[in-house]
């Protein structure tokens, strides 16, 4: 039970580390745009060497900006309640934080995984006709390795969560 907790975690940790870096830098994607070279993430856009923020209200930046957000937020509490269930008390009898922690990161995936929808649906259908040439970068593919990892930590946590149920109903009182 405790390996696969301390599993989830593990990949919790690295996941949610994987979301901050992927919401907060620059480079979901690259083009190329009047001979020079530019890439943009959720926040700001890049051409040669300045950087501007996106001060345009586009609802599917703004929807791709919260989906990441209430992910990392979701990762975090899953997080704390996985810490949390390495103590064995409980002020609720019928509360199980592994249950809990799993929950968090099956949220965290489902939010996470909006995002990456939405922006990868509006950036081949609209940015990517609009932009000749142009490549999806590795701020992109750190939030699509980020789904996976709290996608995997939802699974080891409920797989300590059902191992501990199967020992309490098995053991008698």
């Amino acid at each position: 039970m405790y390996s696969f907790m301390g599993g989830g975690l593990f990949c919790a940790i690295v996941g949610n580390i994987m979301l901050v870096v992927s919401t907060a830098t620059d480079y979901w994607m690259q083009y190329h745009l009047s001979g020079s070279s530019a890439h943009q993430g959720l926040w700001r856009y890049c051409m040669g060497h300045k950087c501007y923020w996106q001060t345009d209200s586009i609802a599917y930046w703004n929807a791709t900006r919260a989906f990441m957000i209430l992910s990392g937020m979701a990762c975090f509490a899953g997080i704390l309640a996985g810490i949390f269930s390495f103590a064995h008390f409980s002020a609720f009898e019928r509360f199980n934080r592994s249950f809990a922690a799993g929950v968090m990161f099956f949220v965290s995936t489902f939010f996470v995984f909006l995002a990456m929808a939405i922006y990868t649906g509006i950036t081949v259908n609209f940015l990517g006709k609009r932009f000749g040439d142009w490549r999806f970068s590795w701020s992109y593919i750190l939030g699509w390795v980020a789904m996976l990892m709290t996608f995997f930590a939802g699974i080891f946590y409920m797989c300590a969560y059902r191992m501990h149920e199967c020992r309490r109903v098995a053991s008698p009182r």
